[in-house]
């Protein structure tokens, strides 16, 4: 009884939400991809795969990423909150909106760090993150991405004898998550969660891809 209290309890510690989760997603199937413009040369791309706080520091250690914003998409209601979308009614992911140069990153490398940087076969979670806020979705805006994630994905599944958990789904909208999120890990290092899952989820994916790190 108590080695399961004592999981129970690392479990609860060493989660980024609630854990009050149902799954509930939206079926994308019939929707057409919303673009998002060029914005003082800079485009934006959007993924998501488990805690919003790891995946914005890992993103934002890329040369050519200018910032990784926190927040949801892909889900059925407007407005979502943390606490809304965590209780997996809304449909929503914990997502990132990623700021690029194109000129410096490409696309096609944002998705090869974003296989890169998870367990990719892992669905509805990531570690003991679990439940449909949690899932791995890759968001397109128009064709040429859906293929090269197309192209990615069937080259990332022959590494592995389990299927691709992620989703291919076309990019709505993203909902800005609240301010005490942003740059979560690079403000609370302290945290049990960040030093115990996000920090070496980074240190992975530095050690993984080196030659992708910004200098500093």
């Amino acid at each position: 009884m108590k080695m399961l209290y004592l999981l129970s309890f690392s479990i609860f510690l060493f989660s980024c939400g609630n854990g009050n989760t149902q799954n509930t997603t939206q079926n994308h199937t019939k929707l057409d991809p919303v673009e998002v413009p060029l914005q003082n040369n800079k485009a934006r791309a959007y993924f998501a795969s488990g805690c919003f706080w790891c995946v914005e520091a890992v993103y934002e250690s890329v040369k050519g990423v200018d910032e990784a914003i926190s927040g949801y998409s892909g889900g059925h209601t407007t407005n979502p909150t943390y606490e809304s979308s965590n209780t997996g009614r809304t449909g929503h992911a914990e997502a990132v909106e990623v700021i690029y140069d194109p000129q410096v990153v490409d696309f096609e490398t944002l998705v090869r760090v974003y296989f890169g940087s998870q367990n990719p076969t892992q669905a509805n979670g990531q570690g003991s993150d679990m439940g449909s806020q949690y899932r791995s979705i890759i968001f397109y805006q128009n064709e040429e991405q859906k293929n090269i994630i197309e192209k990615v994905k069937s080259e990332i599944a022959k590494n592995y004898k389990q299927p691709i958990a992620a989703e291919i789904v076309p990019f709505q909208k993203f909902w800005k998550a609240e301010d005490y999120h942003q740059n979560y890990e690079r403000m609370h290092p302290e945290n049990p969660y960040i030093q115990n899952v996000s920090i070496p989820r980074l240190n992975k994916f530095k050690k993984k891809f080196p030659e992708l790190l910004k200098e500093h």
